[in-house]
């Protein structure tokens, strides 16, 4: 009797246990990470940007519904993270997930898309493979981040498009998803909103050439243009980062002298640099094109601050296609243009982590010079299959009936974009102040310490312009080949990286490694591993049932 008490009370003890823990759990949150890679440990950066939310946030992820499994994937990565960054932040944060599509007629869906899509909520198509062969789906890989004052779109599938499907791209998305959501909610809770300038009056890209890259940058920041040759001291002084894309004209000393003060008082600068005059219209237009060396006045300066953009063109193997026409009928046809380097990230630095390759034309190789307090970091650089031409070099559109001689390319990767960091030394010391310039303008010795990013592609930031009515396309994206790269990718993360002193980047470093099938030998061994899966489990448990009733009948016939 005393036994069965026993038994009794310690049952109800175990209840009554059970029973706190589940209260307790409604008000206390925690989580055990026994990952090798911490994927469910919220870094101290984040923990640190949430407990700062004073008013409620809505995020709405619209990855829901009948998905392919690569974006169910991305999908409960997303419930995990959010689930923690609730638990860390408390009631300020609301999450939904949603199917925009779900329920609606064809003509109801084109309404909402076209809704969505000017929000800034992006559809993805993709192609999925069933029985049959292939199956378009049209996925919103996008999450929609709503405060009191304003919203914010945040794309969730990072590297769709120019080297391959999507499957292969959805582990790095989700190792990039802290880093999204953490930056968005700053750039949400943040009253200040630094300013970039993109320069003009040197003939630098038009409004239209980078409408892209300003009206995407603008979600984030206060950008427009900026005027060397009239803005003073105070004008500078109210910018975070200067962006030099593709100068035509030769820069004056005293541009130059303020590109320098803004330097020292620890502006960063991102110069996007052609030092060879090369235009694929001109050249389609007479079918041969003498590329040329521009003189634009900026080779003192930049190496000073520790680079050079060489007087070259780089012929990749590794390039991108353009259209030509071809035969007697004037068939449109792609063919690949090896003075179109794909540049590739070098994904040890976090800036440009986790980016797919980025399409360049008519680039020069970057060298870097030794400058005591800098450290250069290469951050694109081409295939080892290339070839340098020095200028000036006659161009012809007959190359490109011309294969690529392995052994003529086979070379080594060479740099085409490097960043900067450091206390730059001044360009202007011990000189006099050029003619033109009025105004305090107090240099130092050494600058405050600063980055900068230098590009041998003018055209980086470019984006293409629609021939019939003149619009826009999003950067990065080829209207020919209907690829898209990652060109705005880069100027996004370079501007996060250049105007964030929270090194916000670094959470990039966090790798969420995900376990994938073999394909191959899914398909090889496929009945072998369905009857493991299904079968084995249920000769299992006859075989405990069995074992189990002759156990029962032995152990009670006696």
């Amino acid at each position: 009797m005393v036994i069965k008490k026993g038994k009794t009370l310690r049952v109800l003890i175990f209840l009554v246990a059970l029973v706190l823990v589940n209260v307790l759990a409604q008000y206390v949150y925690t989580r055990i990470d026994f990952t090798k890679e911490k994927r469910y440990t919220l870094t101290p950066k984040s923990k640190e940007i949430l407990k700062q939310i004073k008013q409620p946030i809505t995020i709405t992820v619209f990855l829901d519904g009948d998905l392919p499994a690569p974006f169910k994937r991305l999908r409960n990565a997303t419930k995990d993270l959010l689930a923690d960054y609730k638990a860390v932040a408390g009631q300020e944060i609301k999450v939904i997930f949603k199917d925009p599509l779900s329920g609606l007629s064809i003509a109801d869906q084109d309404t909402v898309m076209n809704h969505l899509y000017s929000a800034g909520i992006e559809p993805t198509t993709v192609n999925i493979k069933n029985d049959a062969g292939f199956a378009q789906k049209i996925v919103f890989p996008m999450a929609m981040l709503e405060h009191p004052d304003r919203q914010l779109p945040v794309k969730l599938l990072q590297n769709l498009g120019a080297t391959g499907g999507y499957e292969e791209n959805i582990n790095n998305s989700i190792q990039n998803l802290e880093y999204l959501f953490t930056s968005a909610i700053q750039k949400l809770l943040s009253a200040a909103h630094p300013r970039i300038g993109f320069t003009e009056g040197n003939g630098e890209l038009s409004d239209l050439q980078l409408n892209d890259a300003i009206t995407s940058l603008s979600d984030s920041y206060e950008v427009g243009r900026v005027n060397l040759n009239t803005i003073d001291a105070s004008g500078l002084d109210k910018l975070k980062t200067l962006v030099i894309a593709k100068p035509q004209l030769e820069f004056t000393e005293a541009e130059k002298f303020k590109i320098n003060y803004f330097v020292m008082k620890g502006g960063r600068v991102v110069w996007a640099i052609d030092q060879v005059s090369a235009d694929l219209d001109s050249l389609k237009g007479s079918g041969e094109q003498l590329a040329f060396n521009k003189k634009l006045n900026l080779d003192d300066m930049l190496f000073m601050y520790g680079a050079r953009v060489n007087y070259n063109l780089i012929a990749d193997a590794n390039c991108a296609e353009i259209p030509l026409s071809m035969g007697s009928n004037g068939q449109i046809e792609m063919a690949p243009w090896v003075y179109y380097p794909l540049m590739q990230p070098d994904t040890s630095h976090n800036l440009v982590k986790n980016i797919d390759v980025l399409k360049g034309e008519f680039v020069s190789t970057v060298d870097t010079i030794a400058v005591k307090g800098l450290k250069k970091t290469v951050i694109l650089h081409s295939s080892p299959f290339n070839k340098i031409f020095n200028t000036p070099k006659l161009l012809s559109l007959q190359m490109v009936a011309e294969q690529p001689d392995p052994r003529d390319y086979a070379s080594k990767a060479q740099a085409l974009g490097v960043l900067i960091e450091g206390t730059f030394p001044s360009v202007f010391l011990n000189r006099s102040i050029p003619a033109g310039i009025t105004g305090n303008y107090s240099l130092p010795v050494l600058s405050k310490p600063t980055r900068m990013v230098v590009i041998g592609d003018g055209d980086v930031f470019k984006n293409q312009i629609s021939s019939k009515d003149g619009s826009a396309f999003p950067l990065g994206f080829d209207r020919y080949t209907q690829k898209n790269y990652g060109n705005k990718a880069l100027l996004l993360n370079i501007a996060d990286y250049l105007t964030n002193d929270d090194h916000l980047i670094d959470l990039r470093n966090k790798e969420v490694k995900v376990r994938l099938l073999d394909k191959a030998k899914l398909r090889t061994e496929k009945l072998q591993w369905q009857l493991i899966n299904m079968v084995l489990p249920l000769l299992l448990l006859i075989s405990f049932a069995i074992f189990q009733h002759y156990y029962r009948k032995h152990k009670y016939a006696r």
